[in-house]
């Protein structure tokens, strides 16, 4: 099986299952793939998002975390790297297959940092529409102790690292974060490789946001930035250009189609995606199932 698919399935597990002993038996089964990125910047494949690894004279800066069974595994993927401990752990957003581990690492002493909306959310009971799966608030250790209106900086590493919030794309509270002398970007769920993408209308996600969001990146990233996705292997501009193409010209289609009055089933009918699904098509949203959702991404905005 490969990394790519790995990473999808993990994602998918995020909301669909509700078992925790189901959840410790496929991250028993898992493993961490460490990709190296730039001089002390790494990231980390396994399951769930994909997540930054900064490391340096000031401690390990981690973005993201995976699911809490991966815990150890993350810990000692880390450990091959560095010796210094885990002193900050910064969440894209408030997905558990992002935030899973936030209890754990807390207890370990590491500092949570997130902007305020994934506090807001981790707060809150939530139920995902297309899923159809609740979700209860997390435990008051998992939250986030330090947050952030609009950005942040952190200077660690002998690195600039500046953390965006962008409005409302794959939810109310996603961050990119820059690391500015490295010339990387990870781009959280803003930014799937390879995969269509999720966008969560329950967490105040925007189709048109998530178009907007890579917009605003892309000024920023030339042909030597290295991408960090928040779901997909390690790519460059190109790889972005190619995800904001295919999104925005799947977003004209089916806001065309729904200008016209076609139903939900008719523009899923029609195919918007079709010269697109054998690229995209094969992760955990089926091409049809993924029109569905846009369908009712357009129509909420209406």
């Amino acid at each position: 099986m490969s990394v790519k698919i790995k990473i999808c399935l993990g994602f998918l597990l995020l909301m669909v299952v509700t078992s925790a002993r189901v959840g410790a038996q496929n991250a028993s089964k898992a493993t961490i793939t460490t990709v190296s990125v730039a001089d002390g910047i790494y990231m980390l494949m396994g399951q769930g998002g994909n997540i930054g690894v900064s490391t340096g004279e000031d401690g390990v800066l981690l973005i993201d975390d995976q699911f809490a069974p991966m815990h150890d595994k993350i810990v000692t993927a880390v450990g091959n790297i560095t010796d210094q401990p885990i002193k900050m752990l910064l969440n894209t957003h408030w997905h558990g297959d992002h935030t899973g581990g936030n209890e754990l690492f807390a207890d370990g002493g590491t500092l949570i940092i997130a902007h305020d909306n994934v506090r807001t959310r981790m707060s809150a009971k939530h139920f995902s529409s297309f899923f159809g799966t609740e979700k209860p608030p997390s435990p008051p250790a998992a939250l986030p102790v330090v947050t952030f209106d609009s950005s942040v900086t952190l200077y660690l590493n002998a690195m600039t690292i500046h953390v965006q919030h962008v409005p409302p794309a794959h939810t109310d509270g996603d961050s990119i974060i820059w690391f500015r002398e490295a010339n990387v970007v990870h781009m959280g769920d803003t930014f799937f490789n390879g995969l269509y993408p999720f966008i969560d209308i329950d967490s105040g996600g925007s189709l048109r946001g998530m178009i907007a969001a890579v917009d605003q990146a892309l000024p920023n990233i030339d042909e030597a930035t290295k991408v960090i996705p928040g779901h997909g292997p390690l790519t460059g501009r190109k790889g972005l250009v190619r995800f904001r193409s295919m999104l925005n010209t799947v977003a004209d289609r089916v806001e065309a189609l729904v200008a016209e009055g076609k139903t939900r089933q008719q523009v899923i009918d029609a195919k918007p995606t079709a010269e697109y699904d054998a690229r995209w098509g094969h992760g955990f949203i089926p091409p049809d199932r993924w029109v569905a959702l846009i369908y009712d991404l357009v129509v909420a905005a209406q």
